[in-house]
């Protein structure tokens, strides 16, 4: 989106960090640090940081440790780009003289940032309806439910728009804090300040590979529960609708209907989803050969899982054990049958 004109009040070199009571202090830090911290030995310009209070009263991180803010939310009137680094509960509304103070900044033409639940803060605000955003991979169905009208993207490592931006879970923060110091200043800026944060100055990929997929909850004795743990112990084998629906006692048509109801998802898709999930557990936890564990996931060869594996986690396989392959596991015995990943 094209950023409005910046108020002749706003400087685009402060930075305002709007705070609220029980937020996670090292989400907190992570825009103080990047963009607050002193470099006098660096080539990077500096930035003035307004830290302030985002409600009443004194705060506290979600530890319990005290902070001392230096400016309530008229801090945020003198910046031209103002970060929300956490939020206390995806259930609960933020107090509403901070969410009009948002608002007033985007009307004035400041470039909003949310790092990690910070994204919960702008929605209620309004910011980010009708547009794409992230948020940490563990709020995002949250946050798509809370806010509907927002176009979530669990598995972005942040999300630029123009003049709002948002960044998934923690770590996150700090790649979108350098993004924006290289939107401001160039890439030279940004690498000198990574290389000062010991931190990679760009990651590719995003968060698919962090997630977690747990099974979808399903009573005891439900013939498709029953099914879905068959399923998962016979991955290497050649199963199909038809397979699944007979070991469930029930019509093609039913099985189908009743899956989608239970997963959200095609049995069929549901199944070649587990196939690369077990291959990611494979590849973290074994030394296996990646041709072998595609065979142990139901694929004919590991030119067969790659692309399903990229197309789901963002990354090819051999990338991936690069990054989570647990050292020192002794090699698994291939014993032809395969491993429930549930």
């Amino acid at each position: 989106m094209p950023a409005r004109p910046l108020s002749p009040r706003r400087r685009r070199d402060t930075v305002a960090v709007l705070l609220f009571d029980k937020g996670a202090l090292f989400e907190s830090s992570i825009p103080i640090t990047v963009f607050g911290a002193q470099r006098t030995e660096l080539r990077t310009p500096a930035y003035r940081v307004l830290v302030c209070a985002g409600e009443e009263g004194a705060l506290t991180t979600s530890a319990g440790i005290g902070l001392s803010t230096p400016y309530g939310l008229e801090g945020l009137d003198r910046a031209g780009t103002i970060v929300v680094p956490t939020w206390r509960s995806v259930a609960e509304t933020p107090p509403e003289p901070a969410l009009q103070a948002l608002r007033r900044a985007h009307r004035e033409g400041a470039r909003i940032v949310s790092l990690c639940t910070g994204a919960f803060v702008l929605a209620a605000a309004g910011l980010l309806d009708n547009r794409p955003a992230t948020t940490h991979w563990m709020y995002a169905q949250a946050l798509a439910k809370r806010y509907p009208s927002v176009r979530v993207d669990a598995r972005a490592l942040y999300v630029d728009d123009g003049d709002i931006l948002t960044a998934g879970g923690s770590a996150a923060g700090i790649d979108l804090c350098l993004h924006i110091i290289r939107l401001d200043h160039g890439s030279e800026a940004a690498n000198q300040v990574a290389r000062r944060l010991v931190v990679p100055p760009h990651r590719t990929g995003g968060q698919a590979p962090y997630i977690d997929h747990p099974l979808p909850k399903s009573p005891d004795g439900d013939p498709l529960a029953e099914v879905m743990a068959w399923a998962l112990e016979h991955l290497d084998e050649g199963i199909d609708i038809d397979t699944l629906a007979r070991r469930a006692y029930m019509s093609r048509r039913t099985f189908d209907r009743r899956f989608r109801a239970l997963t959200g998802s095609a049995p069929l898709q549901w199944l070649l989803t587990q196939r690369v999930l077990h291959a990611q557990r494979l590849l973290e936890t074994t030394d296996l050969p990646v041709d072998q564990i595609a065979r142990q996931c139901g694929f004919s060869s590991s030119v067969s899982l790659r692309p399903h594996f990229r197309r789901l986690l963002g990354t090819s396989p051999a990338a991936y054990r690069e990054s989570f392959h647990v050292r020192g596991i002794p090699r698994q015995r291939n014993n032809g049958s395969a491993r429930a990943v549930g």
